[in-house]
């Protein structure tokens, strides 16, 4: 399915998914949206008129310079992802976070299966705040501000490369769970991570190639769950089984049958 997007989540259940794993970005009239970049990736989008975006164009079609009517004139599912080529093609555009949220709780209700957590990041870099998206606080305080009108606030996880939205969010709203992303070239300890966030998060969630079972054991010492990201092969799959691991983020849920 394309990514970020309704028909995305809602298959996902189907497949029986627990958490759900999303990308925030937001627009000009702050509407929170799901989008991996804060622009139109030139590989799965196309323009209003028809055309695909070009590499060229996609770092100018800016989601956080763009109302949200605007960002839903594009297509973002009628080119499937070159690294996916069992995607399906479906006309889908750009949802926002709150039509998300109503679609997956309805879907739920109907099918009577377990309500789902919400796994969400916040797509923030220092070098692009106010240019592609708010600074952390204002960033946090409007998905904040949704999750508790939405009521989902105790199946949500919030989770974030920039430690600047996790430390902001857990200084004002600690009861909301958190998960720190770590990529593969940071050659920090764990424990000096985990001194420099400057408090113990819910999910330490490191990139797979990290995960050793020294690790996982640290993690499990200091009551932290962790789940290694991006997962998409079946033998590794089972060795991160193997080694105890709390969860697995996945691009093809389909691996766990």
């Amino acid at each position: 399915m394309p990514e970020n997007t309704i028909p995305a989540m809602l298959h996902a259940i189907d497949l029986g998914v627990t958490t759900l794993e999303m990308d925030i970005a937001f627009s000009k009239d702050e509407v929170a949206i799901l989008s991996h970049e804060p622009f139109f990736n030139s590989d799965i989008s196309t323009k209003p008129d028809g055309k695909p975006v070009t590499k060229a164009e996609a770092p100018k079609l800016n989601l956080y310079q763009m109302n949200f009517a605007d960002i839903s004139k594009y297509d973002v599912g009628m080119r499937p992802h070159p690294l996916f080529p069992l995607q399906q093609k479906i006309a889908v555009s750009k949802p926002s976070l709150s039509a998300v949220i109503d679609s997956v709780e309805a879907y739920t209700a109907v099918k009577k299966t377990k309500p789902v957590w919400y796994n969400i990041e916040t797509k923030t870099t220092a070098a692009t705040d106010n240019i592609y998206h708010p600074a952390p606080d204002v960033f946090v305080e409007r998905l904040v501000k949704l999750i508790n009108e939405k009521g989902i606030a105790n199946r949500v996880i919030i989770q974030s490369f920039d430690k600047r939205t996790l430390i902001y969010l857990h200084a004002h709203y600690p009861a909301i769970k958190t998960s720190f992303l770590v990529e593969a070239e940071d050659r920090n300890s764990f424990r000096k991570q985990i001194k420099d966030l400057g408090f113990t998060p819910d999910i330490y969630s490191p990139e797979h190639t990290l995960i050793t079972p020294e690790l996982v054991q640290e993690c499990h010492d200091s009551k932290i769950k962790i789940v290694p990201w991006t997962v998409n092969d079946k033998a590794r799959i089972a060795e991160l089984k193997a080694l105890k691991v709390d969860g697995i983020i996945t691009d093809n849920p389909e691996l766990f049958k």
